[in-house]
């Protein structure tokens, strides 16, 4: 006759065991965040390294190609980026949305940076801490914030 053993096997244990550390860690995977980039992301220090009077190559150099160029009035580059964060089963928020945009003079030599972002709901110059004032430029800008706005 075959004796029954009074422990559980191994095997038996470690299955609960795991489910119990499943079970008790779904209600923790509510608290984990995931972070989304798209668009350009700039290095740390590399606005830094542009100076007033660079020419556009060394931009080019130092940044990379654009995301956008616009030609209406002077010559500006435009690095978009947007970060946004998803907490578990809920749709992703957008939490910071930047646009670069690198000015030049008719000699294409930088004239002028700016890194505008979104604070308040309005168009924020990060680098001059203004909001800028309406105008075909502002227009712009609002343009490309509500498309990105929108994905």
């Amino acid at each position: 006759m075959g004796v029954i053993d009074p422990h559980p096997s191994r095997c038996a244990r470690a299955l609960r065991a795991l489910a119990s550390l499943v079970i008790l860690g779904m209600p923790l995977g509510g608290c984990f965040t995931q972070t989304y980039q798209h668009g350009y992301v700039i290095a740390d220090g590399a606005l830094e390294q542009i100076p007033l009077g660079a020419t556009q190559e060394q931009v080019l150099i130092v940044l990379g190609t654009p995301s956008t160029v616009a030609t209406i009035s002077g010559e500006v580059f435009y690095y978009i980026s947007q970060r946004a964060e998803q907490t578990a089963f809920l749709p992703q928020k957008v939490v910071d949305q930047r646009v670069v945009a690198v000015y030049f003079d008719k000699n294409r030599r930088v004239q002028r940076l700016a890194n505008y972002g979104l604070q308040d709901g309005k168009v924020f110059d990060f680098v001059s801490r203004t909001t800028p004032t309406a105008g075909q430029e502002l227009s712009y800008l609002n343009y490309i914030f509500r498309i990105f706005k929108n994905d």
